[in-house]
Formats: C-alpha cells, structure tokens, sequence
C-alpha cells in the first residue's frame, strides 16, 4: 500500500451529474456510465464531502450483487481509508440486502452506509446500477443531505483515494489498511436474528413442518436468496428447495428482479396451477419489496399494509400495540380505514420511503408501507421485503386461516378498496412531461366536469409537509377525486435510467358485500376510462396500452 494520494477528477464526470435530479436517494444510471474514469467516485467523494469529517468513523458497504458490485466496493473502501474511516464493515461477498444494511448501520452505530443497489431494475454489463448512502438511523438519506451531495458533485474538482491491492471480498475476517480495520462480515445473521427476535418462529415451525403446508420463496438470483434460505429453510424448517432462484448472481439469471405477476413467472405458475401451493413470495434485487400470493390468490401491497395493521397485535413485536401507520400518497385508502378503527394516528407521504424515517424517528408511526410492494416498520429505517413475509407467514400460523380467507374476512369487516397501478415504461420523456405539465394547468378547471359518465369533484397537485421537521415537498402528482368515491393519481417515476415511466393509480371503494369478488381492472374500468380521456395518455406516450399492470 503508499501513502494517501489525491487523484485529480476527470470533468466528465461532473458533467454527467447535471441530469440527475437533487432529492433522489441515490443515483442509478447504466453500468456503463458508472464505468467512466471518476463517475462513481464523484458521488462517493460528495458524500464523504458532506458528511465530514470522517476521521474516526464506522462505514458499513455492501449491494445486491448485480454486475460491476465488487469492482465499485474496492474502489470505495480506497477512498473511505484514504478520507481518515477507521472501521468499514463489509458485506462477505459484496452482498448486504438493503434492509440488512440498515439493521447493520443500526446495531454497529455506524454513521452511515453506502449501498449498492438499482433497486428492481435490472442487471447486466449493459443494465442498470446505482449507489446511495444511508444515514446513522439506517434510513435514506433525507431530502436536505441528498441535495447537498448533489451540490457537492456539480463543483468536484478532486477525491481522496490510495494505492491499495483489492480486499478478499469472500473470507470473513479482518484487514487492516493504514488507520482502518476493514472487517468482513457475515451479511446474513444479524438481520436474521432480528427477524426471529420479532417473530413466533415457534408457531411458523410448526406451520411448515408438521403438515401439508407448501411454500415457494422466488429470490429471482437476486440478493435474498441467502437470507430466505436461511430462515425459511435452516431455521423455520420448510424443504430443501422452498427458495428457488436462491443464488444471488450479477445479472439476475437474465430475470427482472420485480416482484410482480409479470416478473415472478414461475412463482405464479406453482400458486396458480393445477396443484397450487399454499403460500408464495417474492422479492426484489436488493430485498427490500415483496409481493405475497395465496392459492390462487393475489395480495394487492396496499390490502396487505391495511391488514398487517389490522393484526399486528398477533404478532409478538407488536403485540403491545402500534403508535401510528403512514402510506405513500398513490397507495389506496384501505389502511386509513383500518387505523380510523383503530384509533390510531395514519400519515400520506410522498413517495419515497426517506419520508417515513422521520416518522419512525419520532415514535409517531410503527408500520409503513407503499403499492410499490414494500412494506416495513420501526425495527430498521428501510422497507423489507422479507419481514413482510415472515408477518403474513406469522399470522397465517396464528389465525389457522389460508391467505384467501383471511384477505375475504378483511374486506368483510372493512370494506374493499380496489386498487390498480397501470405504468408506461421508457416513454419519450419531453412527451411525458409535456403531458403533465398540460395536466397541471388544467386541473383546476376539473372539478364538476365528467367523463366516461363520471364527475370529477375535486383535483389538486399533492405536496407534504413534514409534522416532525415541518419541511415541505410539493409536485409530488396530481389527483383527481371522483363522485363515485374513485380517486386516480399521475406521476413520473425517477427510478428508470432511460426514458420516463408514466404511472397512473387508480382506486375505488366498495362496500357492497356482492361485489367484493369483482375483477380489479372491471371493478375500476370508469376510471381507467376517465384516466385515458382527461390525460391524453395515447396521444402522448403513443401506446395503446399499459405495459405493466399491477
């Protein structure tokens, strides 16, 4: 090893950061462009920047294992020694699911973590990747810090790193470089001890092994598959081969690593086919999404927050009661109407899960939750794919109910709010925001106007303020309020790296017991009408159709 080095950066580099919007929990572009001299370190070298000084601090790092995830993590432990860290904990192999990263962040107080990670979007040489950095609680990074390390890479001129020869990413143990120990850690037992700390692993046991219970966990060779076969299988019991696509590998065996009805094939085959299991799950590139089937059966995320609410009393963690609960904006009302039940404060957010943590800080929320399949609550800063299944796995080894009936019984006592999220993907992005700034102006000649035989009663364009820190964050979609007790959100995505995604939410209220079993898109077919018509979507986008429905 020498000595500390100042490298000078390669103005690319600073150029190539002008396109991504400030606020974002990260920054996720195409392999290649990360692979350009001084990209990646730009964004580490801002963040250090802005959490300065590190002199005497705890680092945790690891991702999901996509491709270019090893190269990135030696290039940024160089840096993190070379700007005066004294201790990185390292996920063995790269790997560090990104809930397990917050429970880490969490139980070793470190004062951060960068996680490697594009999320759901996919990997390859030529896919995505992305980067982002996790505070002290475990959470994403607030809103305040995301922009000044974006300030801090629009006037980089130079970063810290040394000489180094690459860190055995694969043997646990430790390493010491200069002033830092580098300690290579198992990624998988401490948030696996967390999840049984929470749970009645004892009822679960007994679920999965002592009858006909059948169980398929899809980890779609993405980050959860260790950690699934560490639970679900070692220490719950369920057959060898119950987590299939179990082996994390850099290019998600060619899948897309969204756990959806259109990405989770095989998973919905085994629940759907002749002979259907009982209980199926999936989960994303990075671990923190869930979708959760039952026989034939699907749980839409906004239905399983409302009825994780409804129960938590059922679950040991939560058994003394919960303070509060918050949704995203786009996610359907169902869990409001759980919580007025309850008695118990329920918070609307934009999207984005930085503005739980917050909440979660404040002891005012235990549980969160967005339609975008993830779900979590206060024991880390970070939606968690795998908890929410573990809950579901909970309750059906409590209530003796399979996943039908106690989802049925739900809307029985509580209504059902049908819910649809129709998204446009990699549409030309001057065209999409075109289309909502048309929109924009509009909205407030919407209100009494009808279309497809619907009033529209009122619009707006949503914006949040903070209860605890009181900051306000606007432009977060337009809503649209209809007389038949329908409401229909639009809103650009920021989590693709090409083009722009248009996501469209719909959803209604029922509590007609006769038409609870209605087909979601023919249940909400006035408003899908009312959604095409008011927003010109064909004439914009140029599709004549979704091309993902959920």
């Amino acid at each position: 090893m020498t000595t500390e080095q100042v490298k000078q950066s390669k103005q690319i580099k600073t150029q190539a950061f002008t396109d991504q919007k400030p606020g974002t929990s990260g920054l996720r572009k195409k392999v290649t462009q990360f692979q350009q001299t001084g990209y990646l370190e730009n964004f580490v070298q801002a963040v250090f920047n802005t959490i300065a000084p590190c002199t005497g601090k705890k680092l945790v790092l690891g991702g999901d294992g996509r491709f270019y995830n090893r190269e990135a993590i030696q290039v940024i432990i160089c840096m993190a020694v070379a700007n005066g860290f004294t201790h990185i904990l390292v996920g063995q192999g790269g790997i560090l699911s990104t809930p397990a990263a917050s429970c880490v962040i969490r139980k070793n107080q470190a004062c951060g973590g960068i996680i490697l990670s594009a999320s759901h979007n996919p990997g390859g040489p030529d896919e995505d990747f992305g980067i982002k950095f996790n505070g002290e609680n475990g959470g994403p990074a607030p809103e305040k810090l995301t922009e000044a390390i974006f300030q801090q890479t629009l006037s980089m001129e130079q970063y810290l790193s040394i000489d180094a020869t690459d860190i055995e990413l694969d043997q646990l143990g430790t390493v010491q470089i200069a002033q830092c120990k580098i300690d290579i850690i198992d990624p998988v037992n401490d948030y696996a001890d967390l999840m049984e700390s929470m749970f009645d692993f004892t009822a679960m046991k007994r679920l999965l092994t002592q009858g006909d219970f059948r169980l398929c966990f899809d980890a779609m060779h993405a980050v959860n598959g260790p950690y699934a076969k560490e639970i679900l299988e070692k220490r719950l019991g369920a057959p060898a081969g119950s987590v299939i696509n179990g082996v994390p590998l850099t290019d998600f065996g060619g899948g897309h690593p969204d756990p959806n009805l259109v990405h989770a094939h095989e998973l919905v085959a085994l629940l759907y086919g002749d002979d259907p299991f009982d209980f199926g799950a999936a989960s994303d590139g990075d671990g923190d999404r869930n979708m959760v089937l039952g026989k034939q059966f699907y749980i839409n995320p906004c239905d399983s927050l409302a009825i994780l609410t409804a129960n938590a009393n059922l679950i040991p963690a939560y058994a003394e009661g919960i303070a509060g609960v918050a949704r995203s904006m786009p996610t359907s009302r169902a869990v409001d109407r759980v919580a007025k039940a309850m008695n118990i404060p329920c918070y609307e957010t934009p999207t984005g899960w930085k503005f739980f943590g917050n909440l979660l800080d404040a002891g005012k929320i235990t549980l969160c939750g967005e339609e975008s399949f993830g779900t979590g609550s206060d024991h880390i800063r970070e939606k968690d794919g795998l908890w929410a299944v573990l809950f579901w796995l909970n309750l059906i080894a409590v209530k003796k109910q399979p996943v039908s009936e106690i989802v049925k019984n739900h809307w029985l006592q509580y209504g059902r709010d049908y819910f649809t999220r129709h998204d446009y993907e990699a549409v030309d992005s001057d065209n999409a925001h075109e289309m909502i700034r048309q929109f924009k102006a509009k909205i407030a000649d919407l209100p009494s106007q009808v279309f497809a035989g619907v009033k529209i009663t009122s619009a707006d364009d949503f914006q949040y303020i903070d209860p605890v820190d009181k900051s306000k964050t606007t432009e977060q979609g337009v809503r649209l309020y209809l007389e038949n007790g329908g409401r229909i959100v639009f809103r650009l995505s920021g989590t693709g790296t090409q083009g722009a995604t248009l996501r469209v939410y719909l959803d209604c209220y029922q509590q007609d017991p006769a038409l609870l079993a209605q087909e979601t898109q023919q249940a909400l077919s006035k408003l899908i009408q009312v959604a095409e018509t008011v927003a010109g979507i064909k004439q914009f986008t140029g599709r004549e159709k979704p091309d993902v429905i959920t």
